[in-house]
C-alpha cells in the first residue's frame, strides 16, 4: 500500500494517507511531473488503459507522488526506473497547485513539483504504467494542446508550458 505525504498549500507536509484513498477524497498532496527532454524534443508517454484515472492520455515522461519517508528526488529517481527503466538527472524547475475532478469520487488535487532532465538513450517503458512513447518536438505539443487539449491529462496542460518557457530561457529550443 502506497503512503502518500499529504500537504498543506505551502507544500509542508501535514499528514500522510494511502494514494488510492487520498485520490477518492480532494486531499492536497504532494506530486512530481517529470519531463525528459533531448535537443528540441520532449519525451511523452500515453498512460495506460488500466490507469485509474486518465487512462489514454498523454502526459511528460514520468509523473508520480513521494511516499512517506522518501525525498522528492528519491521518489523521481524511483519512478524513472519503475516506469522507463532509466535515469537522468533533474532540477526542479517550478511548482503549482492543480485540482481535477475526474469522477464523483475520483480527484487529482496536488502541489505538483515540474522536474526536466536533459536524456539521451533508450526507454523501456513498462506496460503496466504506459500503453506508449514518443519523442515530440516542442511545437507539435504546442499545437496539440491548442487543437486537441482533452488528449492530454489535465496537469501536462498546465506544466507543459512551464517547461517550455524553462527550455526556451536556457537556449535548448528556438
Amino acid at each position: 500500500m502506497d503512503k502518500i505525504i499529504l500537504v498543506d498549500t505551502l507544500d509542508r507536509e501535514i499528514g500522510s494517507g494511502e494514494k488510492l484513498a487520498v485520490h477518492r477524497r480532494p486531499l492536497l498532496h504532494r506530486a512530481f511531473s517529470i519531463f525528459l527532454y533531448d535537443d528540441e524534443q520532449i519525451l511523452l508517454q500515453k498512460r495506460a488503459a488500466s490507469k485509474y484515472h486518465s487512462p489514454g492520455l498523454w502526459g511528460n515522461s514520468c509523473c508520480s507522488h513521494p511516499r512517506v519517508g522518501e525525498t522528492l528526488m528519491q521518489a523521481a529517481e524511483r519512478r524513472l526506473q519503475e516506469e522507463l527503466s532509466c535515469s537522468a538527472c533533474l532540477e526542479e524547475i517550478g511548482s503549482f497547485v492543480y485540482f481535477h475532478r475526474f469522477a464523483r469520487d475520483l480527484f487529482e488535487y496536488e502541489y505538483d513539483h515540474v522536474l526536466v532532465g536533459r536524456y539521451q538513450g533508450a526507454v523501456k517503458a513498462n506496460p503496466s504504467e504506459i500503453d506508449e512513447i514518443k519523442w515530440c518536438k516542442v511545437g507539435e505539443i504546442m499545437d496539440g494542446l491548442i487543437s486537441q487539449p482533452e488528449k492530454y491529462c489535465p496537469w501536462f496542460r498546465t506544466a507543459a508550458p512551464m517547461v517550455f518557457r524553462w527550455l526556451k530561457d536556457k537556449g535548448a529550443i528556438g
